[in-house]
């Protein structure tokens, strides 16, 4: 009675066993498969198997470079194309109503009045006194012309009494006395002279006194040096201005300036002119060219300042905004691949694994121009390259692989 259940067990563990281990050979031999292969097919197979290499199975994408605008890429910021601070130059108390901070000014709008204190009053003295010095020219010059009849009279005198000496008619004091005169009248001329050229430094002099009059009566209307807006308000009214005291201060954000610092590695590919794009945090892109690029590198980046001009007219792009910048460059051939292609090798270079001649694997370096939403553009690579993008981690340089390959649209 207890061998019928010792059967069943056996059987049922002959089933399991056919169906786990041998379920292919099974369900042919249960359905009687008249395509069965015979058994020494079934060998051949078997030992060509054995005798096939053991290969690395990868997927590799068929990659032709193509043409891209390698823009120059930067971070950087929006600055005023101008900003000045609007310091008094003299001494007094402001006497205007003070306009407010965000206030739009034109060159030459009022800014600051002072009080004008006792400043005309000195113009009024300092003309009077170049008026007088003025006055005192034709004297002078009067005295000089006087002078100078004297000694061409001394000199006729002279002359008159040399002959007359010589000829026996004059005596030899009256030819000493002539010469005196001479000298005398030489002398008087050297005088007027003199007094010519005092009164001449005279009128410089309350020339110059006006001047300084007038400019100092200038300096109580400080007055917008260009266009722009009020970033601060105002002198207040009664304060007390110095020499050195803000009045105001105005900036001019049309055109507004991108400033950021390019790597001494891609100095070379900005230009001066070159278009340039950029897009601020708020998302606002905006369009210039670059208007300067610096000759001295920042001694701790060891970085090339650059500027993009950009129209403002509506004035959208504030001062100090942060901005990713792109210039325009010389194109370059470059492949699409996804980043995950990307690989070190064995001494940390950045690089991918293509499949070469003879399903070889070959490490190529490459250089990352950029990235965006469809993969990484890479330059290095030949024109047309077969690149490991499945499986390229478990392989290295040498090794032959079984690759499996789709176009890069796919």
């Amino acid at each position: 009675m207890r061998l019928i259940p010792i059967i069943t067990a056996i059987l049922v563990t002959i089933a399991l066993y056919l169906l786990v281990f041998e379920r292919d050979a099974f369900l042919a031999f249960a359905k009687g498969d008249a395509a069965a292969e015979p058994v020494e097919t079934q060998r051949e197979t078997a030992e060509a198997v054995e005798d096939a290499p053991n290969l690395i199975g990868v997927v590799a994408m068929r990659s032709v470079a193509r043409e891209i605008d390698s823009a120059v890429l930067l971070r950087g910021q929006t600055k005023a194309i101008r900003e000045v601070e609007v310091l008094a130059e003299t001494t007094s108390t402001v006497v205007s109503e003070p306009l407010r901070k965000g206030a739009f000014v034109k060159a030459g709008d009022l800014l600051c009045q002072l009080d004008v204190g006792t400043r005309e009053a000195d113009l009024l003295e300092a003309r009077a006194r170049q008026s007088e010095a003025q006055s005192r020219v034709p004297e002078s010059q009067a005295r000089l012309d006087e002078a100078k009849a004297l000694l061409e009279e001394a000199l006729i005198n002279n002359n008159a009494a040399q002959r007359l000496s010589e000829g026996g008619y004059a005596s030899e004091t009256r030819r000493v006395a002539t010469e005196a005169g001479v000298r005398s009248a030489e002398a008087g001329i050297k005088t007027a002279e003199s007094g010519l050229e005092a009164t001449r430094a005279g009128i410089e002099a309350a020339s110059a006194a006006v001047a300084a009059r007038e400019r100092e009566l200038d300096r109580i209307t400080i007055t917008a040096p260009f266009d722009g807006l009020l970033e601060s308000d105002a002198a207040e009214l009664g304060s007390l201005m110095q020499p050195g005291s803000l009045c105001a201060t105005v900036i001019q954000l049309d055109p507004i300036k991108l400033v950021g610092f390019v790597p001494e590695a891609e100095v070379n590919r900005v230009q001066l002119g070159a278009q340039a794009g950029a897009q601020l945090a708020t998302g606002l892109q905006v369009a210039g060219q670059v208007t300067f690029l610096s000759r001295s590198a920042d001694e701790t980046t060891r970085t090339f300042e650059v500027e993009v001009s950009v129209p403002n007219p509506d004035l959208k792009i504030r001062d100090g905004q942060t901005a990713t910048i792109q210039i325009a460059a010389e194109g370059a051939k470059a492949h699409l691949l996804p980043q995950s292609s990307l690989t070190l090798d064995n001494h940390g270079e950045l690089g991918v694994r293509v499949v070469g001649d003879g399903n070889l694997v070959e490490f190529v370096p490459v250089e990352l121009l950029r990235d965006d939403a469809n993969g990484v553009w890479l330059a290095g690579l030949p024109e047309q390259a077969n690149v490991i993008v499945v499986g390229q981690d478990f392989v290295t340089a040498g090794v032959e692989v079984a690759p499996t390959y789709r176009e890069a649209a796919q």
